[in-house]
């Protein structure tokens, strides 16, 4: 992995913004996007973690330590350059595999070398992130259920402009209301090892990614 970091911190420097994005990081901001996810912890109901979640947490306690909420990330040209190349970067050096082959288990989270299941490219994604500057407050891990109806791990960028996903499917960064998820849960800003629900009437949400 050590690799991987070196050869991504270079190359996030030097790739042109798309299109899409310095028109998003311009000076007028995009609104706040409708949809799940958008409010403050404070307005959400807590909920379990993922299982996966915990044991990862207990393995690696450093990377579920609390830290300092630092509200939501301003973006700059430069930062939306980062996000987007890392997100591209990431999905196209870990190859997608199940949990069940990789490591026989049917839920385990690690950092990918080679292959991962959809958590393994997000808790890579929010380590890289959180070594370029961006508060971990504002990186938080996602479950979802896509357009099958089955569970699935993105990471929410919680931006100024709004929420967006950064997702091993897709390259482009979305908004979160422009993502055909049904958004169930994520993690607090204030405390990595808390989870929030992003259901109506904070129903408690369980999915299984795959």
């Amino acid at each position: 992995m050590r690799v991987l970091i070196v050869l991504g911190l270079a190359l996030l420097l030097t790739v042109p913004v798309p299109q899409c994005f310095a028109a998003a990081s311009g000076r007028e901001a995009p609104p706040v996007p409708d949809g799940h996810g958008g409010g403050a912890d404070a307005a959400l109901a807590p909920t379990l973690p993922p299982v996966g979640f915990v044991e990862f947490c207990a393995r690696n306690p450093a990377r579920c330590s609390p830290a300092a909420a630092a509200g939501r990330i301003a973006m700059s040209e430069d930062r939306w350059r980062m996000v987007f190349r890392l997100n591209s970067l990431v999905n196209g050096q870990i190859a997608p595999e199940s949990d069940q082959i990789l490591y026989g288990e049917a839920e385990y989270w690690a950092y990918p070398t080679v292959a991962g299941d959809c958590e393994d490219y997000v808790l890579l994604k929010q380590h890289y992130l959180e070594r370029l500057g961006f508060p971990r407050s504002g990186l938080l891990i996602t479950v979802v259920l896509d357009e099958a109806n089955e569970g699935h791990a993105v990471l929410t960028l919680r931006t100024a402009e709004g929420d967006f996903v950064l997702d091993n499917r897709h390259n482009a960064i979305r908004r979160m209301s422009d993502a055909d998820y049904t958004f169930l849960k994520r993690q607090s800003e204030r405390d990595p090892r808390q989870w929030v629900s992003l259901m109506p009437g904070g129903k408690l949400a369980s999915a299984q990614q795959r």
